[in-house]
């Protein structure tokens, strides 16, 4: 039950995160339907971090610490952006993303140093699994991206995707050290020239791959999608009907 209880509770937040980025997104002068039809056709783009099996429950605290960890890393600069709307934003989700952060490496925590052989070894195959994934979720390199040089002017974007890459990894490392897990990188190691990690090359075509929609599950999460926003069709309906027939009574009042 406290697990269920956890996952509903993380649901529930992330769901609070989109309709922000709803509300944002229509203040530009795009309404919520057409956004919505964009993401149920495949026109709108999201994450590709979205699109990979969660396998055990040792991915739910690796979820929490990579992959809200990297999006922590990404998104607190843009909660000063040049974009008002999305700026204050994007400071409610970064605050509730660390609770997500904390509450996922608590949990891996827990099992390194107190859970079983069979545990760890759990959660040692959940970091392998989202590792580079979680590198990818910042983006193609900044000679390779389509959108950055744009943003970067609009100061949108304030951050290049390399350099939050690297911020990254050499936070991670560090608490991957802690958690005595091992990530999944040989080409992982300290530079005291540059004073980062260097870490290996990262798989772009996989990258490309699953955001064209092409990756392990993106046809199972978007039909779930779509099916919800079909089967819910009568409750919208309801509440409009209700709404449409209290609104005389509200006004006479």
């Amino acid at each position: 039950l406290k697990r269920k209880a956890i996952l509903l509770a993380k649901i529930q937040d992330e769901g609070g995160h989109g309709l922000y980025l709803y509300a944002a997104a229509e203040t530009l002068g795009t309404s919520r339907d057409q956004l919505l039809d964009a993401l149920h056709t495949g026109k709108a783009k999201y994450s590709s971090i979205f699109n990979y099996p969660t396998l055990n429950w040792a991915d739910m605290g690796t979820i929490g610490w990579l992959v809200d960890g990297a999006a922590i890393m990404n998104q607190v600069p843009i909660c000063r952006c040049s974009f008002a709307p999305y700026a204050r934003a994007m400071i409610r989700i970064c605050r509730e993303e660390s609770f997500h952060q904390r509450q996922g490496y608590d949990a891996l925590l827990t099992m390194m140093q107190h859970g079983t052989e069979a545990q760890r070894a759990m959660v040692q195959d959940s970091v392998n699994r989202w590792w580079w994934p979680c590198l990818m979720m910042f983006g193609p390199p900044d000679d390779q991206s389509p959108n950055s040089a744009q943003s970067m002017r609009w100061g949108i974007k304030r951050v290049s995707n390399d350099e939050l890459r690297q911020k990254f990894v050499d936070a991670t490392v560090e608490q991957a050290k802690v958690l005595g897990v091992t990530l999944p990188d040989p080409d992982l190691k300290w530079n005291e020239a540059r004073q980062h990690y260097d870490f290996g090359a990262i798989d772009w075509s996989e990258f490309w791959r699953v955001v064209g929609g092409d990756g392990p599950c993106n046809q199972e999460r978007l039909g779930a999608r779509v099916k919800a926003w079909e089967d819910g069709a009568w409750v919208r309906e309801a509440a409009l009907a209700h709404a449409a027939k209290n609104t005389p009574q509200q006004q006479a009042a």
